[in-house]
């Protein structure tokens, strides 16, 4: 069901609105009541220290394509919300206490608010459906402020590529491009017309630099035709499917592009893995992990409820302790400390063949 958006006058007030006190009321009543009896919560991880996460309070929820909704999230009292650039993520926990990133698709010059586009993804860990279900206007989250792993470097040359939900982080960037006059183009790929959002919005910042290419009428999208599409000597921004990736990063080489930005959504394909075996606890059950499978997922297969969110090795959300054995760390977040203390991402790191890693769970 689509909800209406309260007036933009609303965000921009230096003091409390009544609007918001009622809003932040109900949601304080509201949150809580999701945690129903039976439904298992994750551990909740504080803030890095220093830096206080935001309580911000979801002001809009509409859908805004097939399977699509977008959310927009403002602080309770109408405050301003911390800067960010093109590409920002934030990370929110939601009321299952699940910790879920997602990509900031708005206008950064709104500091009145945050929005966010989540696919519902049927088979996947119940974030999304969490999201689309539970996260109604004055629903209350704790959200970790916006961080940027996926920077626009405002080249002057750019080609934007968006495989269905993965226009989210580049929709801000081709905006920037157009305000600075880049050479920018952007092609949207998808499987329907109807499974794409922010189509409009898009084509109103210049219809003659985005195109819109669907499986339905084009067919499956082919990386080289795609990337024939770019200036030469120009940058390529891609996200989007795993298998998008790939094939952009094969065909790179051969297009007139010089240089490669991307971001996946879900976790990359395992390389260079060899099977280990897992133990859960003390005396817990010995998993085998295989060469091309991850720690976290056959440990989730037997402990569904151990939290994760980037799968990728950079968000920390599924931090365990070794007990026993030595892990071979494949992560981008952990410090030398962190890891000497024995700690470890099942979503990317592994041991060595025939090693047996004890986890503390």
């Amino acid at each position: 069901m689509d909800l209406e958006t309260p007036p933009p006058d609303l965000y921009g007030r230096p003091r409390a609105d009544r609007f918001f006190e009622r809003l932040t009321a109900f949601g304080d009543w509201y949150s809580p009541a999701l945690g129903r009896p039976g439904l298992r919560r994750s551990p909740r991880r504080a803030e890095a220290r220093g830096v206080p996460p935001l309580f911000l309070v979801v002001t809009a929820h509409r859908v805004v394509a097939e399977d699509v909704v977008e959310l927009r999230l403002a602080d309770p009292s109408g405050g301003m919300l911390p800067e960010w650039q093109p590409g920002a993520r934030v990370r929110l926990t939601l009321p299952s206490g699940r910790e879920r990133h997602y990509s900031l698709c708005g206008d950064p010059a709104d500091r009145h608010g945050y929005r966010i586009a989540v696919r519902r993804v049927p088979d996947g860990g119940g974030g999304s459906a969490e999201v689309h279900d539970a996260l109604h206007v004055g629903v209350r989250l704790r959200v970790r402020r916006p961080r940027n792993g996926f920077a626009f470097c405002g080249e002057e040359k750019v080609l934007f590529l968006a495989g269905g939900i993965g226009v989210t982080p580049l929709l801000p960037m081709a905006r920037a491009a157009q305000h600075a006059g880049v050479d920018w183009r952007l092609v949207h790929t998808g499987r329907s017309a109807a499974s794409l959002p922010f189509t409009d919005e898009l084509r109103s910042l210049d219809p003659n630099r985005v195109e819109i290419r669907t499986d339905e009428e084009h067919g499956l999208p082919d990386a080289a035709e795609l990337l024939a599409r770019a200036p030469r000597g120009a940058a390529v921004y891609v996200c989007g499917p795993a298998p998008m990736l790939a094939a952009v990063q094969r065909a790179l080489d051969a297009s007139p592009a010089v240089s490669l930005h991307y971001e996946r959504f879900g976790a990359a394909p395992v390389l260079n893995g060899r099977p280990f075996t897992l133990r859960l606890g003390p005396g817990g059950p010995e998993l085998a992990v295989p060469a091309d499978r991850s720690a976290l997922d056959v440990a989730r297969e037997a402990r569904p409820e151990l939290p994760y969110s980037c799968k990728q090795g950079f968000c920390g959300t599924c931090v365990l302790k070794v007990a026993s054995g030595t892990p071979e760390h494949r992560d981008r977040r952990l410090t030398e400390e962190q890891r000497a203390a024995g700690l470890m991402l099942p979503c990317v790191s592994r041991a060595a063949e025939g090693e047996t890693l004890e986890l503390e769970v």
